[in-house]
């Protein structure tokens, strides 16, 4: 197994979508989020998350280690009680050795030793605090929400049969560039055991987790950016956002829509901060 990280770090992800829905708000009819306010486009971190996740399970099912811990159709009680079988604890007990059960998730589940877990619930396993961490991710320019009419020759219902056709609606965005900004502690690294090679494979995720995530409902959705910023310490040599701001996204013209990457050009300005050094992984 290689060394718990030693370095903090801080990433920038560009990423677009067209065509598609990058994350539905259910609580608006499952419209792309969207700030009211400046009506910039939204993808949670959550929703990030989930897709990293699903890229480890794709390329690591069944590696020890690798786990997922929260994914679909999972009993997070069933999850804990690996734990206690594992130690040789009685879920029952008053004063459960909530260290090495804590322990125990951080080596088998991936995405609780990378974003940490609460697993206070009936079978308690502690809880863990993550050393990645993930703003939402916001468009670069106002997003235009679209609702697209679809339909279909098949009926679901004998009843309806003599209609021919029903009718749907699919929700997208013409098309996005949005930025999401991340962080990785190398103090909180060490509480979970995150490594140098989950490290490796949370840059992998990032890049083609859209790769393997394709849908009709998301259309086409791309990484095009990953820009790694590393310090030479644990604690850090500057505050994140002054790494934030030297990467700078500017449409090259306001005449048209943004219809493409394409339409917009990235700088990064490379006169790092001592002890920072500039990587870019896509």
């Amino acid at each position: 197994m290689s060394e718990i990280i030693k370095n903090r770090y801080e990433f920038v992800l560009l990423f677009d979508v067209e065509n598609g829905n990058p994350n539905g708000d259910p609580d608006m009819g499952n419209m792309p989020r969207v700030d009211p306010q400046t009506g910039n486009g939204i993808v949670t971190d959550v929703c990030l998350k989930r897709k990293v996740r699903d890229y480890v399970d794709l390329v690591k099912s069944g590696n020890a280690g690798y786990e997922i811990y929260v994914k679909s159709g999972a009993v997070l009680n069933s999850q804990h009680k690996k734990a206690y079988d594992y130690l040789g604890i009685n879920p029952d007990s008053k004063k459960p050795k909530d260290d090495e059960l804590t322990k125990f998730m951080c080596q088998n589940f991936f995405d609780i030793r990378t974003f940490g877990a609460v697993m206070t619930t009936e079978i308690n396993c502690g809880q863990v605090r993550g050393p990645v961490q993930f703003s939402f991710a916001r468009s670069t320019d106002p997003i235009f929400q679209q609702e697209v009419t679809v339909t279909r020759c098949a009926v679901t219902n004998e009843k309806d049969a003599e209609k021919g056709q029903t009718m749907g609606k699919k929700q997208i965005v013409p098309y996005g560039l949005y930025r999401a900004e991340g962080y990785v502690s190398a103090p909180l690294a060490k509480k979970t055991e995150f490594t140098e090679d989950d490290l490796e494979l949370l840059w992998a995720s990032l890049i083609n987790m859209f790769e393997h995530d394709h849908s009709a409902a998301r259309g086409k959705m791309s990484a095009r950016k990953l820009i790694v910023f590393k310090h030479n310490s644990e604690l850090g040599c500057c505050q994140s956002h002054v790494l934030f701001d030297k990467v700078k996204v500017e449409r090259l013209s306001r005449d048209m829509p943004s219809r493409s990457f394409s339409d917009y050009k990235v700088t990064i300005e490379d006169d790092m901060p001592n002890g920072v050094e500039l990587i870019e992984r896509l």
